[in-house]
């Protein structure tokens, strides 16, 4: 079912395309490295909140695929920052009933991050409120690796595909954000965004609070989705 002109919509599961750090240290006139940092802030302050909004599932777009063509030192920044994040807020998933999921290629990290992510993922699995953190991740080459796994178990179907995506076990999308005004996916989420309600705002991420999520969440409960229907 559908809801209704006028009825109460709660976004379950909500994803975000955080953009905007280097724009947010330019316009600063800061180095980029310190977008990148107050951005992992953002993440924190956003994690803390999303419980008490009703969100059970909060995305991020972290890391794409094509973040490797980015220069050295800025991708090191963030690979660093990554094994900062993981290690300083880990105690605060588990104590707060978070559990980790991580969505893309992200054996394909560097070894150290890889053994980290696995030490998080086990230590949180038994938590109920879900962030999922996409990491070296393209929707594009999720779909073709779910695609393969669904032939080689038989027929390629819109189901039998779902079901081998990274997202399989997550609630449905229901509202994706982008930040710093740009209004494109970025090859994040492309097969769950089929039917999921849009938000862009002008806001760079670092910048992003609780607040301009609650609004999103206020404007997505006004929406009415149909689903194809009428």
């Amino acid at each position: 079912m559908f809801a209704r002109r006028g009825s109460v919509t709660r976004a379950k599961h909500v994803a975000i395309i955080m953009d905007g750090n280097g724009r947010w240290a330019k316009r600063k006139h800061l180095p980029r490295a310190m977008g990148h940092q107050r951005g992992v802030e953002a993440v924190r302050r956003l994690v803390r909140s999303v419980e008490s909004m009703g969100v059970e599932c909060l995305t991020l777009y972290a890391f794409s695929s094509e973040n490797w063509n980015r220069p050295d030192d800025e991708v090191s920044d963030l690979m660093n920052l990554m094994r900062k994040f993981i290690k300083s807020d880990l105690p605060e998933f588990i104590a707060n009933d978070v559990r980790l999921k991580i969505i893309g290629d992200w054996q394909g990290l560097a070894p150290d991050i890889v053994h980290m992510l696995e030490d998080a993922l086990e230590q949180t699995s038994g938590g109920s409120n879900i962030l999922a953190v996409a990491l070296n991740y393209g929707s594009q080459q999720e779909i073709a690796r779910a695609a393969t796994k669904a032939a080689v178990k038989g027929a390629i179907t819109a189901e039998s595909i779902a079901a081998e995506l990274d997202t399989a076990d997550l609630p449905p999308l229901d509202l994706l954000i982008r930040t710093s005004g740009e209004v494109r996916l970025s090859n994040f989420l492309l097969w769950q965004a089929a039917y999921a309600e849009m938000s862009f705002t002008d806001v760079l991420w670092p910048d992003f609070t609780p607040e301009h999520l609650q609004n999103a969440l206020d404007d997505f409960a006004t929406r009415e989705r149909r689903f194809g229907g009428r």
